[in-house]
């Protein structure tokens, strides 16, 4: 997590974790940075569904456009995020990344140190700020002042049958902006997942917070 107005930031962990749909972020923020912040009137539709609504489809078709894997880690590469390593075969869901790479791709959509330009932030962070009510979970526990803006991820691994629950997003507290990422895998259930990260980023938030950082 960090506070981009202080330049603080905290950690714990450096695993690897697959992103399941957070990556959706990830794909909007890639085709603004290639169009210059310029989407045709489907692709802006496909961002709301693929953001608000987690939609599978919108989301596919965004990755494709983007040019796929190769697309994406080029992307990738121009944010920053040095440990991600886009999903290969279209499986967009199965990308690899870190907590910290997640941290440093919520600079990039929440901060001026960043290359998509101020247009292009304020349309990421809109759709971030608007997701479905039943998607609205994960960080937004330990937000204290109702604009939090995230997305979420949850993934039932074919061989484990565990699930994969993760969230990543902006947060407001004791009159700061937080960016806030959390990434788990081994749940029994999603439901199980989802009580994990909120009780990891509530505990965070108050830690980070309490410790004056």
């Amino acid at each position: 997590m960090a506070d981009p107005a202080s330049g603080t930031s905290a950690a714990w962990g450096d695993d690897s974790f697959v992103t399941a749909s957070i990556v959706k972020v990830d794909v909007l923020a890639a085709l603004l940075l290639q169009n210059d912040g310029v989407l045709t009137t489907d692709q802006k539709a496909a961002a709301a569904l693929m953001i608000e609504r987690s939609d599978n489809t919108a989301a596919t078709t965004l990755f494709d456009a983007v040019g796929g894997a190769t697309g994406l880690d080029a992307a990738n590469a121009t944010f920053g995020l040095t440990a991600t390593v886009a999903g290969t075969d279209g499986f967009w869901g199965l990308t690899e990344t870190t907590a910290a790479d997640q941290a440093q791709l919520l600079r990039v959509v929440f901060t001026e140190d960043s290359p998509l330009g101020s247009a292009s932030r304020a349309y990421l962070a809109k759709l971030m700020g608007v997701v479905a009510d039943d998607q609205d979970w994960g960080v937004s526990a330990a937000d204290q002042g109702g604009a939090v803006k995230l997305k979420n991820g949850w993934l039932s691994r074919d061989s484990t049958g565990l699930w994969v629950v993760n969230s990543i997003g902006m947060v407001e507290y004791g009159g700061r902006s937080l960016l806030v990422s959390v990434l788990s895998d081994g749940s029994a259930s999603e439901e199980a997942g989802i009580a994990l990260v909120e009780s990891v980023a509530s505990a965070a938030v108050r830690s980070f917070a309490a410790d004056g950082r």
